[in-house]
């Protein structure tokens, strides 16, 4: 038995040279293995130096001598702890006498031919595992290894990390893990691991300090905090409040900070270490559509205007330059307050006021609007949502102008478990919308209820992230009040990036005799779209789209629509740059031939 003092011997001498240069190839044959394969070739120093640092006579011998050593280590850090390589130049043995002499007469060119022959022998295995220094009352954690797995050195390694990784989840917060030791069993090929481990004491959190704030309230973000003084010691439970903070916007880093050892009370301070973000920030946002044509936006932010993390955004946009489905250039104003944590922690409460123009087919409208909306998360991925909207408009459609005033309750229930908001590769979003609305003036006087459900799902088919099925879904319907008596922008129509790409905007569904959308009290929508990334920053999605309107209020009863596309995908940092292309298969009245849509983040 052999004692081995770790897993991983590296050798990374500097490379002779001679003043004669000798031009060499590498044959580095085959071991069946990709990983291995790949591991002993980057470990080559002929392989990795043979055209940027060429080498005399001399030190190419020594390079290749060298590379053994390299290659004996691969096969080891692979559980062969038996293998090795044999090589030879121009067929010469490394071990041959008379090799060095033929190099120093052998000319300049042609190159000399390089063989390594791997020879693995028998792949070890992991035998016993012993962890020693544990508390009886701690948990023995889950380290990845097991006995009987190959004896690969990277999962021995990483073994060390969860251990320690799993004391400090049970509150041994100052816990130690030597390197492991292995102990090499030749005859039986197997390979005994042995951890020391040197836990500590079972902490509980002392004093809990905050740096780096300048601007934001020191008590508002005591108050976020989701950690205590005098809870255990939960490396998970501070890394949840770590990303909490950050959630806030206000931050541009926080990180935790443990204290080397316990106060007198015997607990670990901590600190939590932020540093702000500018208060202050501007953005341009722009999108096209063959439809709607271009539309750009500027966006100012204030992320902390009283504080406590207050958001202040104005919005100005142009919109409708251009389009198919567009009659003129259209606007939007909007200014809207977020105040956090009112009252209670994760309750917000938002208010905004706008004004807003559409030159569409469909319809002209002209509002001012204004909401108040109280949110609550009230779980890890759920959040309701209740407020009060008023809007004042003047909406022309087939050359008949109404004034509406409108009051409404909206409603809203989500759920949302995925991974990123304009990149999503796996989870569920879904949202369940109610609005009871009271119009106070224009020439319907009767109450109604506008429902929708939407979901969408995200399926991370292989290598995470690379390719994806992401599936949507829509129904809505309109209690209360026939399509007619509607007020036109709050029927229901289906067309464009939202609901059936390759039709003009909102061309899906109950039409007027020139065949101008007349909207419907009634919608179903549907996407299943594949999405596949190439490279770091390329990308290709295939999608199917369908929807119907029904006039009355039956989902499920209209005139169906169905488009097929395909997009590219460009990934930045901030999210993928989409071009979609879509083509309607069931035509309708003035639905076009095809659409383009350019803008940022996923269709949906």
């Amino acid at each position: 038995m052999r004692r081995i003092a770790a897993l991983l011997f590296g050798l990374a001498g500097p490379a002779a040279h001679a003043a004669d240069p000798r031009t060499y190839t590498v044959l580095l044959d085959k071991t069946g293995d990709a990983a291995l394969d790949q591991a002993l070739a980057d470990s080559s120093m002929l392989i990795g130096l043979r055209e940027r640092a060429p080498v005399g006579p001399f030190a190419l011998l020594v390079r290749a001598q060298e590379d053994q050593g390299r290659f004996g280590t691969a096969l080891r850090s692979f559980g062969y702890y038996q293998g090795g390589a044999r090589m030879g130049i121009a067929g010469y043995p490394l071990d041959d006498p008379g090799l060095a002499e033929f190099l120093e007469r052998s000319p300049a060119d042609p190159p000399l031919p390089v063989n390594i022959h791997i020879e693995p022998g028998p792949l070890f295995h992991l035998g016993q595992i012993d962890i020693q220094g544990l508390p009886e009352t701690a948990a023995r954690p889950d380290i990845g290894i097991a006995t009987g797995v190959p004896a690969r050195a990277p999962p021995v390694l990483a073994a060390r990390e969860k251990l320690l990784d799993g004391l400090r989840g049970q509150g041994y917060a100052l816990a130690k893990v030597e390197a492991p030791v292995a102990f090499l069993h030749e005859d039986r090929q197997t390979l005994d691991i042995e951890f020391q481990t040197d836990p500590g004491p079972r902490l509980d959190l002392g004093a809990i300090g905050i740096k780096g704030l300048n601007r934001v309230d020191e008590a508002f973000v005591r108050q976020r905090l989701q950690v205590h003084s005098g809870e255990r010691y939960d490396p998970a439970a501070l890394d949840a409040a770590r990303r909490d903070l950050v959630a806030l916007g206000v931050f541009a880093s926080v990180r935790v900070v443990d204290a080397d050892k316990p106060d007198p009370a015997g607990r670990l301070p901590i600190a939590f270490e932020v540093k702000e973000r500018p208060r202050r920030a501007a953005n341009l946002n722009a999108a096209y559509s063959t439809d709607l044509g271009g539309s750009f936006a500027v966006l100012w932010q204030h992320r902390n205007l009283l504080g406590r993390a207050e958001q202040l955004n104005l919005t100005a946009g142009m919109t409708q330059l251009g389009g198919n489905s567009t009659t003129g250039i259209g606007y939007n104003f909007l200014a809207a307050f977020l105040k956090p944590d009112v009252w209670q922690r994760d309750q917000s409460l938002q208010t905004s006021l706008g004004a807003v123009k559409q030159s569409l087919t469909a319809y002209d409208r002209q509002a001012l609007t204004g909401d108040l909306l109280l949110s609550r998360k009230f779980a890890q991925h759920w959040s309701v949502s209740l407020g009060l909207a008023a809007e004042q408009e003047r909406v022309t459609q087939e050359g008949e102008t109404q004034d509406y005033t409108l009051l409404g309750l909206p409603g809203t229930l989500k759920y949302d478990d995925t991974d990123n908001l304009l990149d999503p590769t796996r989870g569920f979003r879904a949202a369940v919308l109610a609005t009871p609305t009271q119009p106070l003036a224009g020439p319907q006087t009767e109450a109604f209820l506008s429902l929708q459900v939407s979901g969408s799902g995200y399926f991370d088919l292989g290598e995470p992230g690379r390719s994806v099925l992401a599936v949507r879904g829509l129904i809505g319907d309109v209690l209360g009040a026939s399509a007619d008596a509607l007020p036109p922008d709050k029927r229901f129509y289906a067309g464009g990036s939202a609901t059936v790409r390759g039709y003009k905007f909102l061309s899906v569904g109950p039409q007027f005799p020139d065949h101008k959308p007349r909207g419907g009290a009634a919608v179903v929508a549907g996407t299943v779209e594949f999405r596949q990334r190439f490279l770091d920053s390329y990308g290709a999605v295939v999608f199917v789209d369908a929807g119907q309107v029904a006039a009355n209020s039956a989902p499920f009863t209209g005139t169906a629509g169905m488009g097929v596309g395909v997009g590219a995908r460009y990934y930045t940092s901030i999210g993928p740059i989409r071009l979609d292309v879509a083509v309607p298969v069931v035509q309708v009245p003035n639905s076009g031939n095809f659409e383009i849509y350019i803008g940022l983040g996923q269709a949906f």
